[in-house]
């Protein structure tokens, strides 16, 4: 049996300023900058998972709900909801805080997934993830629809074989 690692023992918080480089003509942080940032901070979660080399497999749904101005301070979660064989799921929250006048908001929420790989880049098997919170445990349990839907868009899967997607539509 896989080894077995809580939840909270890959969670990470990475804090950035948004300076001038960072910004797009209208002094908000560039979107690609900010995915990068993102990646990193995901990549950490997830070695923090295995405590292996990790490769990004897929990234979610970035959806930009406001914009994160010059000078903001990015604070950026994240944290392992679920892995399967050799590939984690994690869960990225961004919120942007002006310090001066003390206004806190969310701005940004993502799935990213990685996979574990050996020195020769072949994936190799991760810990299990044990939820514990409520939030955790809601995140882990609906991974494997997210899991399933990543793979049909990819297509490695079919529709058809996804149980827990078919699952929600057929609810008789």
């Amino acid at each position: 049996m896989r080894k077995q690692k809580y939840a909270k023992e890959s969670l990470i918080t990475m804090t950035e300023m948004v300076l001038p480089n960072d910004t797009n003509t209208l002094n908000n942080l560039m979107g690609g900058r900010l995915m990068h940032l993102m990646d990193i901070a995901a990549a950490i979660a997830a070695q923090k998972h295995c405590n292996r080399i990790v490769v990004t497999a897929s990234v979610d749904n970035i959806t930009f709900t406001e914009p994160i101005a010059l000078g903001d301070v990015i604070t950026i979660k994240a944290q392992v909801t679920r892995a399967f064989n050799s590939s984690m799921e994690v869960y990225l929250e961004v919120e942007a805080e002006n310090i001066p006048s003390e206004r806190k908001k969310a701005t940004n929420k993502a799935f990213f997934t990685f996979v574990a790989v050996d020195q020769l880049g072949n994936p190799i098997n991760v810990p299990e993830v044990v939820p514990e919170t409520e939030q955790e445990i809601q995140l882990y349990e609906s991974a494997l629809r997210r899991r399933q839907l990543r793979l049909i868009l990819a297509g490695r899967m079919k529709p058809n074989d996804a149980a827990e997607l078919k699952a929600l539509f057929n609810q008789d």
